[in-house]
């Protein structure tokens, strides 16, 4: 049986962060929750999102496109700052 949603402590856990701050995320709308009488469940396409294990393969063509300008733009700055 797959997991559907998940619990703020195992977001805690999955993202390296406290519960108190991932709470706080949710309260301020950073992370969608949907609320189960005192307790928040944060659904699994929405988990896998903040992951990034969702990425479309549009979404990996224009990262790939944003990372080739920048190496193609400040690849010599780039060297000088991996050497320091």
């Amino acid at each position: 049986m797959k997991k559907e949603y998940y619990s703020i402590p195992e977001i805690a856990k999955m993202l390296g962060i406290s519960r108190i701050a991932v709470y706080n995320k949710v309260r301020n709308g950073s992370i969608k929750a949907i609320r189960s009488g005192r307790s928040f469940m944060i659904p699994k396409d929405y988990v896998d999102e903040i992951l990034g294990n969702s990425i479309s393969e549009k979404g990996r063509e224009i990262i790939d496109k944003a990372v080739k300008k920048a190496v193609n733009d400040y690849g010599e700055t780039l060297k000088k700052l991996g050497t320091e």
